[in-house]
């Protein structure tokens, strides 16, 4: 028997994962509340359990490798095809471009499982799944620590993610944090607070 949703949200809130304040998400938008995956992914106790129902998820698909983005998605790649036994590669960007470097490859028809930490509009996750279709491999599932998309994402995979939140995000130009003149913070880089203009 797999994690409940309360028992994934518990692992979250008790790590200080669930973050409140004035933040700017990688896709561009602004929101009030953020997602820190590295303050779970940093206890290997909490990646075990939380790859662990990835795993148990897709464990009868017939995965032979696992992908997943760098930076989290290489954790959760390992942790994900060291249960399921199987290879663990991850993508790289370069020249602005997502793709398989160091020797890493995907055959023909072989069947991969895309993983990633957080969501917002999928870009990252569709990057990934651009690079395996243009290796001819076939995209088998798509794994998700959380979805904070609200639903709008489709990877026309199975697709399973272990939370999901809406959280509310914001354009920039109609951002109430930034007209409140709250402080925006940049989660992950040395940057914080971002200026704004």
């Amino acid at each position: 028997m797999g994690l409940s949703e309360k028992e994934i949200l518990d692992i979250f809130c008790n790590s200080g994962a669930l973050q409140e304040g004035h933040f700017l998400l990688t896709s561009g938008l602004h929101s009030d509340r953020y997602i820190e995956k590295f303050k779970v992914l940093q206890s290997p106790q909490y990646t075990d359990l939380l790859c662990g129902e990835i795993a148990r998820r897709f464990e009868k698909a017939g995965i032979e490798v696992v992908v997943g983005p760098a930076t989290g998605g290489i954790l959760l790649a390992y942790a994900v095809g060291r249960i399921l036994q199987t290879r663990a590669i991850f993508t790289e960007r370069e020249s602005n471009r997502m793709m398989l470097r160091r020797g890493f490859g995907l055959r023909a028809g072989e069947r991969v499982l895309v993983v990633e930490d957080v969501i917002t509009t999928g870009g990252s996750v569709n990057e990934v799944i651009e690079v395996v279709l243009d290796q001819e491999a076939k995209l088998s599932g798509v794994g998700l620590l959380v979805d904070r998309s609200g639903g709008k994402v489709n990877f026309s995979a199975p697709t399973e993610a272990l939370l999901k939140l809406d959280l509310e995000t914001f354009l920039p130009e109609n951002c109430p944090l930034c007209r409140k003149q709250i402080p925006l913070r940049k989660p992950g880089s040395k940057k914080i607070p971002v200026e704004q203009g």
